[in-house]
């Protein structure tokens, strides 16, 4: 009788510190490693860095854009410009130009 009311002292403390033991571990692996944890959380700033970066080209891009167009608005417009959509458009070359063909 002595010796199970020893082994339960031991034994009953030792069983709930384990449980408590393996909630927590269970929490602190999920906030790690978790839909919402440590690790996603880096993979969305990853993410949100190359997002912010492809944003600035954009952005870059657009104001060289509107420049151009702006450029092709004016009461007078850019003769460089002019003559670039002219030899677009018709296919043309100017004597001086030099062509390179390529494949199709």
């Amino acid at each position: 009788m002595v010796i199970r009311r020893r082994l339960r002292r031991f034994l009953i403390p030792l069983v709930l510190y384990s449980i408590s033991a393996a909630v927590a571990a269970y929490f602190v692996h999920h906030a790690h490693s978790g839909a919402r944890g440590i690790e996603a959380q880096e993979k969305y700033e990853a993410q949100m860095a190359e997002l912010n970066k492809e944003l600035d080209e954009l952005k870059a891009e657009r104001t060289n854009w509107e420049r151009r167009i702006a450029l092709l608005r004016s009461d007078q417009i850019d003769r460089d410009l002019l003559e670039e959509r002219a030899r677009v458009m018709l296919g043309r070359v100017h004597k001086n130009d030099l062509v390179i063909i390529t494949g199709p």
